[in-house]
């Protein structure tokens, strides 16, 4: 699922709000995500999941191409750590169809 169909399947849940606010509220809430994790902080979304920052140090590189060394800056990667919640509901085991 892509932001759009996100947008798409709440819009279509609440016919009564418009598009366009349902479009600002997810873009908000995805934008104090990112920046509470520029700050450090952790994202917890109790039964989804928490989100945060691991930082990986500076460190030598090399080109494949040349094998040249090459330094690689320090960079900050996000991390997902799922729900316990969300883990039981995706192994849930679904129920047979008749």
């Amino acid at each position: 699922m892509i932001k759009s169909e996100l947008i798409e399947r709440i819009s279509s849940q609440n016919p009564h709000l418009y598009q366009r606010d349902i479009e600002k509220v997810v873009d908000t809430i995805l934008h104090e995500m990112v920046d509470a994790l520029r700050r450090g902080d952790r994202v917890e979304l109790r039964g989804f999941g928490a989100l945060s920052v691991r930082l990986r140090a500076p460190r030598q590189g090399r080109n494949p191409r040349t094998g040249a060394a090459v330094t690689v800056a320090k960079k900050a990667w996000p991390f997902f750590k799922t729900g316990k919640d969300m883990r039981a509901r995706l192994n849930r085991e679904t129920l047979p169809s008749d």
